[in-house]
């Protein structure tokens, strides 16, 4: 990971890993400290300046990846953070936990499968008890498993899927809207997929092209709460998802390498949006979608 400064003036293009990756190969939900090279989640390179100082923040997939990067961020601009993961991921989890307590907030470790509507609500009503309130859902976690063939695609794969994707969506926001107050933020993940949908992603595909559609219409209905509702939709990032199935071992060699800076991003690249759309810096900005893609435009 890097360790230099992001906000130096520099060429994108040659900023961070550039090339492609090798083969290698994790067992779902994966570990970020197990990938060659790490990703780039802020650890060393993001520097808050207190935009979010005394807010309470939920991050989903706060692991790693890109829910990692915006724990990170918020913890560095002056939230407390509530973590959620999935139980086999604990030491990245730890990691993350560390780093918001030496920034001197509170970390809270809420692991859980969002695929449960029960834990989803238990997971608000933990937040909000251990937290004393929520400000910020940064709602990251995803599935997304490669298949060339539909055929191959199950039941249990697609209804899984949507479960983490979609469904967790709707649960949560049932059990959290009664709470929010005026100036919340929540903040959606989508995906370039949803515009540009891969042939070996028909599932996770549909379910990110549905994320926008609820985000949209959430926004709209909860505007007059004084709440605000926005997509973040990443293009080809290094992440835990790529080497657990999100993408077919013969094509990491090449991943990234299309875009127009002939790269992958690193979810670090992703914090300042985050940061953007939890802050009252955003706060004329609702039920839209951010592209973050390397130049892959969403269209």
């Amino acid at each position: 990971m890097s360790t230099k400064n992001i906000q130096e003036m520099q060429d994108p293009g040659h900023e961070f890993h550039q090339g492609g990756y090798e083969k290698q190969q994790q067992e779902a939900p994966g570990l970020q400290s197990e990938m060659n090279p790490v990703p780039d989640a802020g650890e060393q390179s993001y520097h808050g300046s207190g935009k979010l100082q005394g807010r309470k923040a939920l991050v989903t997939g706060g692991d790693s990846g890109i829910g990692r990067a915006a724990a990170i961020a918020y913890a560095r601009e002056g939230a407390d953070i509530a973590l959620n993961y999935l139980p086999e991921e604990q030491s990245d989890a730890e990691e993350v936990a560390e780093l918001i307590r030496k920034e001197g907030r509170k970390a809270v470790l809420l692991p859980g499968d969002l695929s449960d509507e029960s834990f989803c609500q238990n997971l608000i009503r933990d937040a909000l008890e251990k937290l004393g309130g929520l400000d910020i859902l940064a709602l990251v976690a995803g599935k997304q498993v490669a298949v060339e063939d539909i055929q191959d695609i199950t039941t249990e794969q697609l209804t899984k899927t949507f479960e983490v994707n979609v469904f967790s969506l709707f649960w949560i926001a049932k059990a959290v809207l009664p709470h929010l107050k005026p100036g919340a933020s929540i903040i959606t993940c989508s995906s370039i997929q949803a515009y540009q949908p891969g042939k070996n992603l028909v599932d996770y595909a549909s379910t990110k092209a549905a994320i926008i559609a609820f985000s949209r219409a959430l926004a709209k209905q909860v505007a007059s709460k004084g709440i605000r509702v926005n997509v973040v939709a990443p293009g080809p990032v290094w992440t835990p998802l790529q080497v657990t199935g999100g993408q077919l071992q013969k094509d990491l060699p090449e991943f990234g390498q299309k875009t127009p800076l002939k790269r992958a991003g690193q979810p670090v690249e992703l914090s300042g949006l985050y940061v953007f759309l939890a802050s009252q810096e955003s706060s004329f900005i609702t039920a839209e979608v951010f592209g973050v893609t390397g130049g892959m435009h969403l269209s």
